[in-house]
């Protein structure tokens, strides 16, 4: 998978909302084709932004609860959480300028 980390229900609560970095969590699915396009922007992210922040991977096929938790109704989706609370949401395949210029600004 690369820089990005796969996360799960098991360890979500663990990596992601007591994370003491911010953590890009990008909620994808192996069918998606969207999620596929961005999924190269995800993983520069991840190496480029290591140490700043955390990005992880979360099925939701595999993972529905924590999808249903967040209301991720469609996919891609990606949400930054910050102190355990979700502080961006970005719903759908937009590029890399795109995503930065929500994101930098919580980093």
């Amino acid at each position: 998978m690369g820089n990005a980390i796969a996360v799960t229900e098991r360890n979500f609560d663990t990596e992601v909302l007591q994370s003491p970095v911010p953590v890009l969590v990008d909620f994808w699915a192996a069918w998606c084709g969207p999620c596929r396009a961005i999924a190269p922007v995800v993983e520069e992210l991840a190496s480029e932004y290591a140490g700043k922040m955390k990005v992880m991977k979360l099925d939701v096929d595999e993972n529905q609860d924590i999808a249903i938790r967040y209301g991720v109704q469609s996919i891609p989706t990606l949400i930054l959480f910050k102190g355990g609370d979700a502080a961006v949401r970005i719903v759908g395949a937009y590029p890399k300028a795109a995503i930065l210029s929500k994101i930098q600004p919580h980093l």
